[in-house]
């Protein structure tokens, strides 16, 4: 198991330059560094989006993909950002950067959940999350055999759930070891 820090996150590197698609290359620059094939990708929010664009991108470098509380690839207005006071696990020029595209998606992200091959778990973080469910829902539904499994917790469930978490996706990625 790799834990990856996305660039512009904790002990990767901060270099300036951000877009879904250099965090993807990264991704892929990693795996292919470690010289892994398929793997099972389990990730959460902006990570989420990141690797249903690996998904998307190079069916054959994923084989499962747990995404947590990803939003749904469709434009949505844009709010004001506002810098967190005191030190950051982050480099906040990532978050307008990043934020662009995900408050006005590639139309293609969309367009492409329907190709994703590898088998897919979308955990929803139910009515507390500032991610609108339906939308959650939707994609999930769009991925062929995706599923959707609600824990009503809000955005960061792995957090506020670690159990809860932790059996959905063990029950998921045990499904095929069975």
């Amino acid at each position: 198991m790799y834990a990856l820090d996305l660039r512009g996150h904790g002990r990767s590197d901060w270099p300036g330059d951000y877009s879904l698609e250099l965090v993807q290359a990264d991704v892929l620059q990693f795996l292919d560094a470690l010289g892994l094939g398929a793997v099972d990708l389990i990730r959460h929010s902006m990570g989420g989006i990141v690797a249903y664009l690996l998904a998307e991108n190079h069916p054959q470098r994923v084989s499962r993909l747990v995404l947590e509380d990803v939003p749904i690839p469709r434009p949505r207005e844009r709010t004001t950002l506002t810098r967190p006071d005191g030190a950051l696990s982050f480099d906040w020029e990532m978050v307008p950067a990043v934020r662009r595209q995900i408050d006005v998606p590639d139309p293609r992200w969309l367009e492409r959940l329907s190709q994703i091959t590898a088998k897919t778990l979308v955990l929803a973080g139910g009515p507390h999350s500032h991610v609108p469910q339906d939308g959650v829902a939707e994609f999930a539904g769009r991925i062929p055999g995706g599923r959707v499994v609600t824990i009503p917790v809000g955005h960061l469930i792995h957090h506020a759930a670690p159990e809860l978490f932790t059996e959905a996706v063990s029950t998921f990625l045990q499904e095929d070891c069975d």
